[in-house]
């Protein structure tokens, strides 16, 4: 992707003509753009809803490997012997993401399983569009430095970088399956996470190319989305697991878009664990109680809380300014609903404050802050009625002694 034709996805996004972004046209591009296009889907900050919806299409309807391709794909990069290992391999395709695709395979006991394979020539060209773009951003924040304090082009691209690359090795997922599990089996004593169960890897079959893991049968949080069939409770239920681990331990799954997540038998299973995101307990800490006095509509309690991510604390006048702009930000918030007003959006808007007002935070949040989103847009689609922040009391209030 050179930089005219990001200047083409671009206009597609932000222009105001009527048409919207051509989604194949998108992934002719590469990963780069299609993570890009995933971005935005959760921009309901500032981008119309019908577009943001479009968006979201990214992170399901992805090209498809043909079958002998893909077969041809597993002989190439799979550990020797691999196909022997199976009864069948099912030809055509399960799912079909931005790096890898998956297929429903037996193994020689008939075991039911589901095979994942990186697609060819993906982390290459990927690399090569994030350096051509690296030097775009700087470029920019160079002539325009205001960028680097709001939206810091270079550091979300790098954040993209990050994630995507860690993706893009299967060893990543299976690591991350392990670093949940075992947090899971430390804190199911402490917390109820009774929900939530995690898929068996076949490790012995797995390498940095591909992935067999046990077959669960259900659907995405994404697929019962758009069929309007996700209970909002159990939407909920995924807050309260997810929110321990991003708010109570500081180590989540950090890409959990509704792709990712699969409701089988009333239990969550993440799936596609390859970037596990980390964060400090000064933002962990901050972050909960910013959200707990949001839940009760204390707003005051909630700029301090904010006031504590940072890592340099605002004082004095410094404070007081902020303050006083962070009252204004949430005078129309107490009682709306997510249709009425994103949660994405009024975040997005309280970290440029925090920002515009000399607070630097860590870069864990970008982590956090996607999740957030993933998890605000979630819930537009399935109960945009809903009064998010009062629906988390019980969770936060759940949590409370343990953060």
């Amino acid at each position: 992707m050179n930089w005219f034709q990001f200047a083409r996805l671009i206009r597609s996004i932000y222009g105001r003509q009527k048409s919207l972004p051509d989604l194949e046209w998108i992934q002719r591009l590469g990963l780069l753009a299609v993570k890009l296009g995933q971005v935005h889907a959760l921009r309901i900050d500032f981008l119309d809803r019908e577009k943001c919806q479009h968006l979201t299409r990214l992170y399901r309807q992805n090209a498809v490997l043909a079958p002998e391709d893909f077969l041809k794909l597993l002989t190439t990069v799979a550990p020797p012997f691999f196909i022997s290992r199976f009864q069948r391999i099912e030809k055509n395709a399960l799912a079909s993401a931005s790096v890898g695709q998956v297929h429903c395979a037996w193994l020689a006991d008939g075991s039911p399983v589901v095979i994942k394979a990186i697609k060819r020539d993906v982390r290459q060209k990927f690399i090569a569009d994030v350096a051509s773009l690296r030097n775009l951003f700087r470029l920019a924040t160079f002539v325009y430095p205001s960028l680097r304090r709001v939206g810091d082009p270079v550091a979300i691209l790098g954040d993209i970088e990050e994630y995507t690359l860690s993706e893009l090795d299967l060893r990543h997922e299976v690591e991350g399956q392990k670093i949940l599990r075992d947090l899971f089996e430390e804190h199911q004593k402490r917390f109820d996470l009774s929900s939530l169960r995690f898929a068996c890897v076949y490790e012995k079959l797995c390498n940095e190319n591909v992935m067999v893991s046990e077959f669960v049968a259900g659907k995405t949080f994404d697929e019962l989305i758009e069929a309007g069939e996700l209970p909002y409770a159990q939407l909920i239920e995924l807050f309260r697991i997810h929110g321990y681990f991003m708010f109570c331990i500081g180590t989540f799954h950090g890409d959990l878009h509704p792709g990712n997540v699969i409701l089988a038998d009333g239990k969550i299973c993440f799936v596609d664990t390859g970037y596990i995101g980390y964060v400090g307990d000064k933002i962990r800490r901050g972050l909960f109680d910013f959200f707990s006095a949001l839940s009760v509509f204390d707003y005051a309690r909630s700029a301090a809380g904010l006031n504590r991510m940072s890592e340099e604390e605002l004082s004095g006048t410094a404070y007081a300014d902020f303050e006083k702009k962070f009252l204004e930000l949430y005078a129309d918030f107490t009682g709306t609903t997510v249709a009425q007003m994103s949660l994405t959006k009024k975040m997005m808007q309280t970290i440029k404050l925090g920002v515009l007002c000399g607070m630097r935070f860590e870069k864990g949040i970008f982590a956090i802050i996607r999740s957030l989103m993933y998890m605000d847009g979630m819930v537009l689609r399935c109960q945009p009625d809903a009064v998010l922040m009062r629906d988390l009391r019980p969770f936060i209030a759940e949590a409370e002694k343990m953060v």
